[in-house]
């Protein structure tokens, strides 16, 4: 017994290792929550010390975590979610009211639902409506005034000053290394439907150079398109969350993507108590760990 009472789990601590599990690492972790890398492995260092076991493998080459790091990462979700809220519940609150948010499918199964969840058992009174559809439908939705916020990717040039980024990554054309391409005859495209921006631009600029593409696999779900390059049946062009290791990226011959960006973003006249305590508890949470894991 005195030595479970002589262990501790710093919140702090935890704080910096679900950063370091999100960020890919220390020093990415680090310059997230904008401390030192010593800092940081500090923090991870002392709670080792405390539990008497190593959290990070250090050997070169390694995966970043032990299998006790990666056992007590499932823990630290719980753990940070039930003390995040128990403070939250601290400041008693009557707010009431209605959010009409919008999702894209590859956010549903993330921290920002964790988060949704989260708000909606502190403020009980207030009504949330979500639709999930694919970014260029959401965005539309907010000109028309249909949604008051929706989580949305778009072009990293395309963010707006009044945006909240919740995540940057690259976009890339990618295939099978198992095909074979001839940029002389028409490239074989695996397209998201027609509301994708990705297809739009693909169609548009993505044949500045000189390359043919020909749809030949139409899917409105990320999977999908994996599946189908992963076959081999053409070219794509897909996000750093979806890249797998036998996918192979095609760095000459078409044109570079435009780098992307999730992001936060308001209707243009949507002001009320209740979206704007939302929206500060999604800010509050990329503080505290330098931004959110999306569903991969």
């Amino acid at each position: 017994m005195s030595d479970m009472n002589s262990r501790r789990l710093d919140i702090d601590a935890l704080r910096a290792l679900r950063a370091i599990k999100l960020h890919g690492g220390v020093t990415r972790a680090a310059e997230a929550l904008n401390l030192t890398q010593s800092a940081v492995s500090h923090k991870v260092k002392r709670m080792e010390a405390s539990l008497g076991c190593e959290l990070l493998d250090r050997k070169p080459g390694a995966a970043i975590f032990t299998s006790d790091g990666e056992g007590l990462l499932d823990y630290a979700e719980r753990i940070l979610g039930l003390h995040d809220e128990a403070l939250v519940s601290l400041a008693k609150s009557d707010l009431a009211g209605r959010v009409l948010l919008g999702f894209t499918e590859d956010t549903t199964c993330s921290d920002l639902s964790r988060i949704l969840g989260r708000f909606r058992r502190l403020h009980p009174q207030v009504a949330i409506r979500a639709k999930v559809r694919m970014s260029l439908v959401l965005r539309s939705m907010l000109e028309r005034g249909e949604l008051d916020v929706a989580i949305v990717q778009v072009f990293a040039h395309e963010v707006r000053p009044t945006d909240l980024v919740l995540l940057r990554e690259e976009l890339h054309w990618v295939k099978s290394g198992e095909l074979s391409l001839d940029f002389k005859e028409s490239i074989p495209f695996l397209s998201f439907d027609e509301n994708c921006f990705y297809r739009r631009w693909a169609l548009d600029i993505g044949q500045d150079g000189g390359a043919a593409l020909e749809t030949v696999f139409e899917c409105s779900s990320a999977a999908g398109i994996v599946a189908a390059v992963n076959a081999g049946l053409g070219v794509a062009l897909l996000s750093d969350r979806h890249l797998h290791p036998e996918m192979e990226i095609i760095d000459s011959r078409l044109p570079a993507p435009p780098a992307l960006a999730y992001v936060v973003r308001r209707a243009r006249k949507a002001r009320n108590p209740a979206l704007e305590s939302l929206i500060s508890e999604i800010e509050r949470e990329i503080s505290r760990y330098g931004g959110l894991a999306l569903a991969v």
